[in-house]
């Protein structure tokens, strides 16, 4: 009888998409979750702020839709609330020291869910 092997299961992450835009938030936070993760979705950053008060992320998205300000300002408050929260900015110009991840804005939703899988890796795993 052959060997059966079984496929590796995705783990869910549980994500804070933020974004100023609805229709953007919108389209990408869907297919996030046809990925699989569980994605809770915020449009300013009181928003973001309030959902940080709310509950724990594993990964927090400020999506380039979201200002300047707020994508440099929203990664200190999101590791004040959540010290092991991970946090990925997209159309960032430079490397934040809180962001564990950076990503130009026209990434496909394909590739970013890949990025964010490895950010979520545990540490020696590959």
């Amino acid at each position: 009888m052959p060997a059966t092997t079984s496929k590796p299961t995705k783990s869910v992450i549980k994500i804070l998409y933020a974004e100023s835009n609805e229709q953007v938030v919108a389209a990408n936070a869907s297919e996030m979750q046809k990925a699989g993760h569980t994605v809770t979705t915020a449009l300013s950053r009181a928003e973001v702020q309030q959902q940080l008060r709310r509950d724990a992320f594993d990964l927090v998205i400020l999506g380039s839709t979201m200002s300047k300000d707020d994508r440099h300002h929203l990664p200190y408050m999101v590791k004040k609330a959540h010290e092991g929260t991970r946090v990925l900015v997209m159309h960032a110009g430079t490397h934040h020291h809180e962001v564990e991840m950076a990503v130009d804005s026209g990434i496909s939703m394909v590739l970013l869910l890949e990025k964010i899988a490895a950010l979520l890796q545990p540490v020696g795993v590959h």
